[in-house]
């Protein structure tokens, strides 16, 4: 793993909610730090209402942990875009986070409850 990812358990219930729905919770989110980024919640894809999210188009590449696929959410308030994001085949050093979500904290709740 590069020396400035770090990718740990975190203890506790964790939820997500997007659009006036919880789209998931679960016990086993992950917490990756990078850097002086802020730490970013992953949770695995078993535990989210995957019905709620729709295959975007977008892509993006880090040199670290590869090609992230992104994900909008159909609420009922309408679609969220781009709001998840996934790296399908993640770089081995960051092996952990394959078959989980992250959720822009701009656009969706992900909260420990």
């Amino acid at each position: 793993m590069p020396d400035h990812i770090k990718i740990r358990p975190v203890t506790g219930t964790w939820v997500v909610r997007a659009g006036g729905a919880v789209l998931g919770e679960s016990t086993q989110a992950l917490e990756l730090t990078e850097g002086d980024y802020p730490p970013v919640i992953y949770l695995p894809r078993s535990d989210i209402a995957m019905a709620f999210l729709e295959a975007s188009e977008t892509t993006s590449t880090c040199p670290f942990k590869g090609t992230a696929s992104y994900y909008s959410i159909i609420a009922k308030s309408g679609e969220i875009k781009d709001a998840v994001w996934s790296y399908e085949d993640p770089k081995d050093g960051v092996a952990d986070i394959k078959g989980y979500l992250a959720f822009y904290s701009s656009k969706v709740a992900v909260e420990q409850v």
